[in-house]
């Protein structure tokens, strides 16, 4: 007896909470916005990759939209101290604290030409408070990008080796590497061989982001 014929029409109707939402469990599960293509995203929601630019014109746009829904969720903005570089350092740390919660939306920001409006809260007090601690607003603007700079690449370089370490828990070719060095050509790298590893790993954002901002904000 032949078997009933599949259904056929047009796919089930989507909502764009619904697309972001399948855009989210991919990068998530997948590890990576590279994963993320729009014939993916048709599969995961069961529909087409054409049904989903009546919602979303292109994976860019689909990109914004995954950074406003982080921010969206960091809603809970902090306390800021009256002191311009104190309030500089909450903020930082805040947006920080923000993208550590969510290793997948590392990438995003990365992406130096997208940007979040939600975000812009943020924004905008790290640059006044630049400008209340003596400096141009050029001046300010340049820092902050330096502030963004280090945000999202200490992040990026812990976030990937994390993920590497998840991966595959032998020693890394960089520890392999420092147990040989020659004490005569490198000593004191050969004398930090047993504990580079451990201090690397050490969370020193504070610190360093402390030291940029008393030097960019210097008189």
């Amino acid at each position: 007896m032949p078997q009933p014929s599949a259904r056929r029409g047009r796919p089930p109707r989507i909502s764009r909470a619904e697309i972001i939402e399948a855009a989210r469990r991919i990068v998530e599960e997948d590890e990576g916005v590279d994963r993320l293509t729009m014939r993916r995203l048709a599969g995961e929601v069961g529909s087409t990759p054409m049904a989903l630019y009546h919602h979303v014109r292109d994976k860019e746009e689909l990109l914004v939209l995954l950074m406003d829904a982080v921010a969206e969720e960091a809603q809970r903005r902090p306390e800021l101290p009256a002191d311009p570089r104190e309030r500089v350092i909450v903020l930082a740390t805040a947006i920080r604290a923000s993208l550590v919660e969510r290793p997948w939306a590392v990438e995003l920001p990365a992406a130096d030409d997208l940007m979040s409006v939600s975000a812009l809260w943020y924004s905008e007090r790290i640059v006044g408070a630049l400008v209340e601690c003596g400096l141009t607003t050029e001046r300010a603007v340049h820092a902050y990008r330096a502030i963004w700079y280090y945000t999202v690449g200490e992040l990026t370089v812990r976030t990937a080796s994390a993920r590497r370490r998840e991966r595959d828990d032998r020693p890394t070719y960089r520890d392999r590497v420092f147990t040989e060095l020659d004490p005569g050509e490198l000593p004191t790298l050969a004398s930090l061989a047993g504990r580079w590893t451990e201090l690397t790993a050490r969370d020193t954002y504070q610190d360093g982001l402390r030291a940029l901002v008393d030097g960019l904000t210097r008189g």
